[in-house]
Formats: C-alpha cells, sequence, structure tokens
C-alpha cells in the first residue's frame, strides 16, 4: 500500500482531541507528510495545521486526503461523504482507518472509478492469516498495555524504539492499529481481524528475528475494557511478549466509552501476567508509561514518582520526560541483545 504524500487532514467535526488520534499521531512522527487541515462547522478536534479547502491543498502540492479520525464502530457519517467527493474532485486521493471500507459507500466509489482516484482502507488487508501456535519464536518482543484505550500505547512504543536504538539495542515498532500503518507503513490493524486470527496476525506481524533484536509491538485497548479486550488478548497471546509496559492517564476514573471503573495499575500488571504466561511463561513487566498530558510539571512528576514507588518499577511520561529508566531496565535485565 503507497499512499502518495503531502496529506491533507480531514477531522470532519468530531468533538474531542483523542477523537483525531489518527491525524495527531501522524502529525506528531511524521510531520514533514503533513500540509494542512479541513474541518467542519462545529469541529473542536485541532491538529494545529493550516486550514485548506482541497483544492487550495492540491495546488499547495497535497496528494492523498487521510480521514484522520476514529470513532466508536468506525463509520462514516453520511454528512462527511461531500467533503470526501470534494477532495477527489480537487485531485486527492483517498486513504482512511475507519471500519467501513471506502469503496463501500456508492456516491465514494462511483466518484473514485470517474475520477480516477485511488482508496486506500488502511485498515483492512488481503493477507490471510493462520491461528496463532503459540510456539516461542526467536528475538525479543516488548507490547504496550494500558488500563483503558487511548492512552499512550502507541506513543510509547514509538518513543521505546526512539530511545532504544539510541542506546545501541536493535530494535523496530510493529504497527497494529491504523495510525501506526500510517505512520510505519507497514503493520496490520488487528481489531479488523476475524477473532479466531488475531494471535496468528500478531505472530505474522513479529515473525522470528536475529536473538538480538527487539520488536516494539503496540498495544490495543484494554484487558479491563468491556469492548476491546477481546482484541487486547488475542494481541497479548500472539505478541508474545518477553517484556510489556503498562500505559495510564491518571485522571481519568471511568474507562473511554463506557461506565466501567479505570482498573490500577497493579491490576493490570497482574492480569497481563497471569493471561501473557500462557504463550510466554518468562513474560515480565518492565516500566510504567504515565500520560500527564493534563498535569502541571509538579503534579506531573509526583505521579510518576508514586506510581514507580508503588509498583518497584521504572516509570515516566515518555513524551514529556523520556524513556530512559525503562531502557536502563532493559539494558540491565536483557543486555545480551544490545547490537
Amino acid at each position: 500500500m503507497l499512499i502518495q504524500h503531502p496529506y491533507l487532514f480531514f477531522l470532519g467535526d468530531v468533538q474531542d482531541q483523542l477523537a483525531a488520534k489518527t491525524a495527531l499521531g501522524i502529525v506528531d512522527w511524521r510531520p514533514d507528510w503533513c500540509l494542512g487541515q479541513m474541518r467542519l462547522p462545529g469541529a473542536k478536534a485541532d491538529a494545529r495545521l493550516p486550514e485548506m479547502k482541497p483544492g487550495e491543498a492540491a495546488q499547495a502540492g497535497a496528494r492523498t486526503m487521510i480521514v484522520g479520525v476514529v470513532n466508536a464502530g468506525g463509520v462514516l457519517p453520511p454528512h462527511w461523504i461531500a467533503s470526501i467527493v470534494e477532495a477527489m474532485e480537487a485531485g486527492l486521493d483517498i486513504a482512511s482507518g475507519l471500519h467501513i471500507r471506502l469503496g463501500e459507500v456508492p456516491e465514494i466509489a462511483e466518484a473514485a472509478r470517474r475520477l480516477g482516484r485511488t482508496l486506500h482502507d488502511v485498515r483492512h488487508t488481503s493477507e490471510r492469516f493462520a491461528t496463532g501456535k503459540g510456539v516461542k519464536r526467536s528475538g525479543m518482543r516488548l507490547l504496550t498495555v494500558g488500563t483503558d484505550c487511548s492512552v499512550g500505547k502507541k506513543y510509547t512504543a514509538l518513543a521505546l524504539e526512539k530511545g532504544m536504538r539510541a542506546r545501541g539495542f536493535d530494535a523496530d515498532f510493529r504497527a497494529t492499529g491504523q495510525t501506526g500503518v500510517f505512520i510505519s507503513g507497514r503493520g496490520v490493524a488487528i481489531d479488523a481481524v476475524v477473532a479466531d486470527f488475531i494471535s496468528g496476525a500478531v505472530e505474522w506481524i513479529s515473525p522470528e528475528a536475529d536473538a538480538r533484536h527487539w520488536d516494539l509491538i503496540e498495544g490495543q485497548g484494554s484487558l479491563y475494557h468491556p469492548s476491546f479486550a477481546g482484541v487486547s488478548l488475542g494481541l497479548l497471546h500472539g505478541a508474545q511478549p518477553d517484556a510489556f509496559v503498562v500505559c495510564h492517564e491518571p485522571t481519568r476514573t471511568r474507562m473511554r466509552g463506557v461506565p466501567a471503573a479505570l482498573p490500577t495499575i497493579g491490576d493490570v500488571i497482574h492480569l497481563t501476567l497471569a493471561c501473557g504466561r500462557l504463550t510466554n511463561p518468562a513474560i515480565r513487566c518492565a516500566g510504567i508509561a504515565i500520560n500527564t498530558e493534563n498535569l502541571d510539571e509538579t503534579a506531573a512528576r509526583a505521579e510518576i514518582e508514586r506510581a514507580a514507588t508503588t509498583h518497584g518499577l521504572p516509570a515516566t511520561d515518555p513524551m514529556r520526560f523520556g524513556v530512559g529508566p525503562i531502557v536502563d531496565l532493559l539494558a540491565a535485565t536483557y543486555g545480551h541483545t544490545l547490537g
């Protein structure tokens, strides 16, 4: 799948920043590919890019408009269709990470055929996966897990890739969601895989490797989330991680999108160890990533110190303070895997 950039991001009329996390993730990790954004009246998300209509973006050099949002069920609201057709008429291809295939929308499919535009459905793949086998494979793996969805699992894995490489590790980010695929150029959106094949798809994403190589596998959902725990469990079994990092947003009290109470970091460590031992008896927790975006620096440092002391593990905010403490533990524990 070759998606031409620069990108124009379509944010529709979504009501918060988390709903635009696909666009925001690409902007954070691939800023040189990002040209502008298009929003509908009432939109509250902002990717901090110039506002552009499709024609303006095309004139400025944009090649693809990315539907840069996520929503429950991955649906495409009918009132967004006209904007997508407008972008194709301006000369742009369309890329989406929603569950619905762009070509399943008659107006979009007809416009793409008429105008010769390419539709990219990043969440969908033509690859056929085997069921997971749970057989130990060579190489080392780290999985990010969460107390909730949208707490920083992708950003933590990307930050670890950068930090570990700087310390001499042979490490690669492995994407399991649509934003990660946009960022890395490879991977599989695990939540679009038929349930029986989730663990097998993760084994395919992270195959046998050199004994010193680390795959840093992007987590999805939470083992405690009523909506997404099935995906999270299949991902854990297929990743077969040697180490995992728990990601947490400390200002939340309820899980996103449901009335369920947020589990504690300790709850997640305990359940991840219990379930993860099915495919890797040696699994261990390597640290805690605290998303302190909603805290000032004093409160952020206090929260991180509290987590580290409570659980006896390195803790940090990967985006605010770096991943050094976690990489230190990995180097001390798995020093033989340094390149």
